[in-house]
Protein backbone atom coordinates (compact mmCIF):
# COMPACT_ATOMS: atom_id res chain seq x y z
CA UNK A 1 0.00 0.00 0.00
CA UNK A 2 1.51 3.27 -0.96
CA UNK A 3 0.26 6.94 0.03
CA UNK A 4 -0.12 10.21 -0.73
CA UNK A 5 2.94 12.07 -1.63
CA UNK A 6 4.70 14.96 0.65
CA UNK A 7 3.36 17.51 -1.48
CA UNK A 8 -0.19 16.21 -0.82
CA UNK A 9 0.31 15.73 2.62
CA UNK A 10 1.66 19.27 3.56
CA UNK A 11 -1.34 20.56 1.28
CA UNK A 12 -3.42 19.21 3.70
CA UNK A 13 -1.26 19.94 6.62
CA UNK A 14 -1.54 23.70 5.54
CA UNK A 15 -5.24 23.44 4.90
CA UNK A 16 -5.60 22.23 8.92
CA UNK A 17 -3.07 25.08 10.14
CA UNK A 18 -5.12 27.95 8.33
CA UNK A 19 -8.15 27.39 11.21
CA UNK A 20 -8.68 30.07 13.37
CA UNK A 21 -5.82 29.58 16.11
CA UNK A 22 -3.22 27.36 16.95
CA UNK A 23 -3.73 23.89 15.49
CA UNK A 24 -2.13 19.81 16.71
CA UNK A 25 -1.84 17.69 14.18
CA UNK A 26 -1.23 14.29 15.36
CA UNK A 27 1.28 11.70 13.72
CA UNK A 28 0.65 8.20 15.09
CA UNK A 29 1.55 5.01 14.48
CA UNK A 30 3.61 1.91 15.28
CA UNK A 31 7.30 1.65 16.91
CA UNK A 32 9.14 1.86 13.67
CA UNK A 33 6.65 3.27 11.35
CA UNK A 34 8.17 6.37 10.27
CA UNK A 35 6.80 9.37 12.11
CA UNK A 36 9.36 11.54 12.90
CA UNK A 37 10.58 11.38 9.57
CA UNK A 38 7.17 12.10 8.20
CA UNK A 39 6.56 15.13 10.68
CA UNK A 40 10.50 16.80 10.29
CA UNK A 41 9.38 16.42 6.17
CA UNK A 42 6.21 18.06 6.95
CA UNK A 43 7.62 21.03 9.17
CA UNK A 44 10.41 21.69 6.30
CA UNK A 45 7.31 21.87 3.90
CA UNK A 46 4.90 23.68 6.15
CA UNK A 47 5.91 27.19 7.12
CA UNK A 48 4.62 28.16 10.70
CA UNK A 49 5.19 24.70 12.00
CA UNK A 50 7.54 22.55 14.25
CA UNK A 51 7.56 18.99 15.73
CA UNK A 52 6.68 18.20 18.87
CA UNK A 53 7.62 14.40 20.13
CA UNK A 54 5.90 12.16 22.58
CA UNK A 55 9.27 10.93 22.94
CA UNK A 56 10.10 13.84 25.28
CA UNK A 57 7.64 12.62 28.13
CA UNK A 58 9.41 9.30 28.73
CA UNK A 59 10.02 8.35 32.16
CA UNK A 60 13.36 8.95 33.17
CA UNK A 61 15.95 5.89 32.93
CA UNK A 62 16.86 5.54 36.30
CA UNK A 63 13.07 6.13 37.49
CA UNK A 64 12.07 3.26 35.13
CA UNK A 65 14.45 1.01 37.10
CA UNK A 66 13.69 2.09 40.32
CA UNK A 67 10.01 1.12 39.48
CA UNK A 68 11.44 -1.90 37.83
CA UNK A 69 10.13 -1.08 34.40
CA UNK A 70 13.38 -0.69 32.17
CA UNK A 71 13.06 -3.49 30.36
CA UNK A 72 9.53 -2.38 28.82
CA UNK A 73 10.65 1.23 28.11
CA UNK A 74 8.05 2.21 25.64
CA UNK A 75 5.10 0.44 26.66
CA UNK A 76 2.08 3.43 27.75
CA UNK A 77 3.34 2.94 31.45
CA UNK A 78 6.68 4.30 31.14
CA UNK A 79 5.58 7.99 30.01
CA UNK A 80 4.45 10.79 32.02
CA UNK A 81 1.02 10.66 30.35
CA UNK A 82 -0.36 13.50 32.31
CA UNK A 83 2.89 15.88 31.62
CA UNK A 84 2.17 14.89 27.99
CA UNK A 85 -1.85 15.75 28.08
CA UNK A 86 -0.99 19.23 30.37
CA UNK A 87 2.14 20.79 27.71
CA UNK A 88 -0.96 20.20 24.85
CA UNK A 89 -3.74 21.85 26.84
CA UNK A 90 -0.90 24.83 27.43
CA UNK A 91 0.07 25.00 23.32
CA UNK A 92 -3.42 25.45 22.71
CA UNK A 93 -4.08 27.99 24.95
CA UNK A 94 -0.80 30.02 25.73
CA UNK A 95 0.36 33.03 23.36
CA UNK A 96 3.72 33.07 24.97
CA UNK A 97 7.17 30.93 24.36
CA UNK A 98 6.63 27.52 25.79
CA UNK A 99 9.80 25.22 26.94
CA UNK A 100 9.06 21.12 26.01
CA UNK A 101 11.40 18.44 26.85
CA UNK A 102 13.15 16.77 24.29
CA UNK A 103 14.29 12.63 23.97
CA UNK A 104 17.54 12.35 23.27
CA UNK A 105 18.27 8.75 21.98
CA UNK A 106 22.38 9.11 22.18
CA UNK A 107 21.36 8.96 25.86
CA UNK A 108 18.83 7.06 26.14
CA UNK A 109 17.15 9.78 28.38
CA UNK A 110 14.74 12.84 28.01
CA UNK A 111 16.28 16.43 28.79
CA UNK A 112 13.80 18.75 30.30
CA UNK A 113 12.95 22.45 28.37
CA UNK A 114 15.52 21.36 25.99
CA UNK A 115 13.39 23.56 23.09
CA UNK A 116 11.52 26.38 22.92
CA UNK A 117 7.57 26.83 20.83
CA UNK A 118 7.82 30.36 20.12
CA UNK A 119 4.39 32.11 19.94
CA UNK A 120 4.20 31.97 15.69
CA UNK A 121 4.52 28.22 15.43
CA UNK A 122 0.86 28.24 14.71
CA UNK A 123 0.91 24.22 13.44
CA UNK A 124 2.57 21.88 15.69
CA UNK A 125 2.86 18.71 14.34
CA UNK A 126 2.15 16.17 17.76
CA UNK A 127 4.07 12.83 16.70
CA UNK A 128 4.03 9.43 19.51
CA UNK A 129 3.02 6.10 19.37
CA UNK A 130 -0.35 6.33 21.74
CA UNK A 131 -2.09 9.56 20.26
CA UNK A 132 -4.99 7.90 19.82
CA UNK A 133 -4.62 5.03 22.74
CA UNK A 134 -4.93 8.04 25.00
CA UNK A 135 -8.18 8.79 25.07
CA UNK A 136 -7.91 12.50 26.37
CA UNK A 137 -5.63 13.40 23.74
CA UNK A 138 -7.27 13.11 21.28
CA UNK A 139 -9.95 16.25 21.60
CA UNK A 140 -6.63 18.56 21.77
CA UNK A 141 -5.89 17.59 18.17
CA UNK A 142 -7.26 19.22 15.10
CA UNK A 143 -6.82 15.68 13.02
CA UNK A 144 -4.57 12.21 13.38
CA UNK A 145 -2.70 10.89 10.75
CA UNK A 146 -1.99 6.83 10.94
CA UNK A 147 1.69 5.30 9.55
CA UNK A 148 0.96 1.92 9.04
CA UNK A 149 3.82 0.59 6.55
CA UNK A 150 4.98 -2.72 6.21
CA UNK A 151 5.33 -5.15 9.08
CA UNK A 152 7.98 -6.86 7.88
CA UNK A 153 9.54 -3.74 6.44
CA UNK A 154 8.81 -1.54 9.82
CA UNK A 155 10.19 -4.31 12.09
CA UNK A 156 13.70 -4.32 9.88
CA UNK A 157 14.16 -0.47 10.32
CA UNK A 158 13.09 -0.43 14.12
CA UNK A 159 15.94 -3.22 14.66
CA UNK A 160 18.89 -1.28 12.46
CA UNK A 161 17.52 1.95 14.64
CA UNK A 162 18.18 0.04 17.88
CA UNK A 163 21.51 -1.34 16.54
CA UNK A 164 22.69 2.14 15.23
CA UNK A 165 22.00 3.28 19.25
CA UNK A 166 23.85 0.42 20.85
CA UNK A 167 22.36 -2.42 21.09
CA UNK A 168 23.78 -5.58 20.08
CA UNK A 169 22.47 -7.09 16.43
CA UNK A 170 20.44 -10.00 18.27
CA UNK A 171 19.13 -7.76 21.05
CA UNK A 172 18.37 -5.04 18.88
CA UNK A 173 16.08 -7.65 17.09
CA UNK A 174 14.54 -9.25 19.84
CA UNK A 175 13.72 -5.89 20.86
CA UNK A 176 11.99 -4.88 17.86
CA UNK A 177 9.69 -8.10 18.00
CA UNK A 178 9.49 -8.24 21.99
CA UNK A 179 8.25 -4.92 23.14
CA UNK A 180 8.35 -2.85 20.36
CA UNK A 181 5.62 -5.66 18.99
CA UNK A 182 3.39 -5.56 21.92
CA UNK A 183 2.99 -2.13 22.10
CA UNK A 184 2.89 -2.02 18.23
CA UNK A 185 -0.33 -3.62 19.25
CA UNK A 186 -2.09 -1.40 21.46
CA UNK A 187 -1.39 0.76 18.82
CA UNK A 188 -3.01 -0.75 16.04
CA UNK A 189 -6.29 -1.40 17.72
CA UNK A 190 -7.08 2.54 17.43
CA UNK A 191 -6.06 2.30 13.64
CA UNK A 192 -9.91 3.36 12.73
CA UNK A 193 -10.05 6.40 14.87
CA UNK A 194 -7.41 8.41 12.56
CA UNK A 195 -8.47 10.86 9.75
CA UNK A 196 -6.18 9.75 7.11
CA UNK A 197 -4.35 6.15 7.60
CA UNK A 198 -0.82 6.16 5.44
CA UNK A 199 0.72 3.25 3.67
CA UNK A 200 4.41 3.79 2.46
CA UNK A 201 4.43 7.04 1.18
CA UNK A 202 7.34 8.61 -0.76
CA UNK A 203 8.44 10.93 1.83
Amino acid sequence: MTGPSLAELAQRARAVASRPGRQLLGITGPPGAGKSRLADRLAEAVTGSMVIGMDGFHIGHAELERIGRAERKGAPDTFDRAGFVALLRRLRAETATVYIPVFDRSIEDSIAAARAVPPEAQLLIIEGNYLLHWPEVRPLLAEVWYLDPPREQRLAGLAARHHAFGKPAQLARDWARGPDERNAELVAADREAAELVLGWGDW
